[in-house]
């Protein structure tokens, strides 16, 4: 599991140009959609079927990304490269980590 997230506001705002409002405005979507992510994330393991898993820790990945949560996003990388080759029984405890990794960044996004 990735080590605990640090938000780094500067890095990010760096990356937007020193966009305040657009950065306000990604986080207020990632924390409004969080609990539709970890259930769309939970459902595709639960489904069997790993092209949607594929679909759903790439879509994680960036997520993760645009927070500059390099380690959240290697963790969503590897889930999604495993679901790429068909491995799926061996994915529960990586999407159970990847779930707690994107909650763990909301929370850190809420306060800060």
């Amino acid at each position: 599991m990735a080590g605990v997230f640090v938000l780094d506001k500067a890095l990010i705002l760096d990356r937007l140009g020193g966009d305040e409002e657009i950065y306000a405005m990604m986080v207020d979507m990632f924390l409004q959609d969080v609990d539709n992510t970890c259930d769309a994330l939970a459902a595709a393991l639960a489904s069997g079927d790993a092209t949607v898993l594929r679909r759903e820790a790439h879509t994680v990945k960036g997520l993760l990304a645009t927070f500059s949560d390099d380690a959240g996003a290697a963790e969503a990388n590897t889930v999604e490269q495993l679901a790429n080759q068909g491995h799926l029984a061996s994915q529960a405890e990586a999407v159970a980590g990847l779930l707690q990794r994107v909650r763990e960044v909301a929370a850190v996004l809420s306060t800060g």
